[in-house]
């Protein structure tokens, strides 16, 4: 009865040890993240696509007619 006992608590602290081993090494990974590219090259960006969808309108309204 005593070596049930005993061979429990040892699965126990095993499992226990490795469970925080597991969070530990999750808490110490560095994420990283890709840099925001700066506000005047995505302003430069939205002005040259609505300039080309512009163009592209005015294309295909002149074509209708």
């Amino acid at each position: 009865m005593w070596v049930v006992i005993i061979v429990c608590i040892i699965v126990v602290i095993a499992v226990l040890a490795l469970s925080i081993m597991t969070l530990n090494k999750g808490y110490g990974y560095q994420h990283t993240i890709d840099p925001l590219p700066s506000e005047q090259e995505s302003s430069e960006e939205t002005e040259a696509r609505t300039d080309q969808s512009e163009k592209n309108t005015n294309e295909n309204k002149n074509s209708d007619r």
